[in-house]
C-alpha cells in the first residue's frame, strides 16, 4: 500500500542572469538535469518536483522561495565545503538543523535536515 501523500508540488522558478552558470550549480547540488537551452534549465528533485531556471532579472541578495532537504545534513555539509560551494555554518535547532549556500545570482539557499515520515 502506497502510504505517501497523494500530491507534491510540481515546479518552482527562479530567474536567473546566466542560465548555464546557474545550471552548473544546481546540478553540483545534485539535482537532475532534465534540459537545458539558452534561456532555460529543468532539474529534477526527489518527489517528482521541478526546478525551472528562466533567464530573467534576478532578486539578488534574497532567499530562494523554497528551501532543499537531505537525509544527511552533516554529509552535505562536508561534501558541499569540498567542492568549494561555501556553505555557511550548520545551526542546530528544534526542529532542523540546516545551513545555508550562496547561488552565483547571490540567492540565499536554506539547506534542511530531512523529518520525511517513514524515510529510510
Amino acid at each position: 500500500m502506497d502510504e505517501r501523500p497523494s500530491v507534491w508540488i510540481g515546479h518552482e522558478v527562479l530567474a536567473v542572469s546566466d542560465v548555464d552558470q546557474s545550471a552548473d550549480f544546481w546540478r553540483e547540488l545534485g539535482m537532475r538535469e532534465v534540459d537545458r537551452d539558452a534561456h532555460v534549465a529543468v532539474f529534477e528533485l526527489r518527489g517528482g518536483t521541478h526546478l525551472l531556471l528562466l533567464q530573467g532579472n534576478v532578486a539578488a541578495d534574497s532567499d530562494t522561495p523554497f528551501d532543499l532537504m537531505v537525509d544527511d545534513l552533516d554529509a552535505a555539509h562536508t561534501e558541499w565545503t569540498e567542492r568549494g560551494l561555501d556553505p555557511s555554518p550548520i545551526t542546530r535547532g528544534n526542529f532542523h538543523t540546516e545551513f545555508t549556500v550562496r547561488d552565483p545570482n547571490g540567492y540565499r539557499v536554506t539547506v534542511r535536515s530531512s523529518h520525511v515520515v517513514g524515510a529510510v
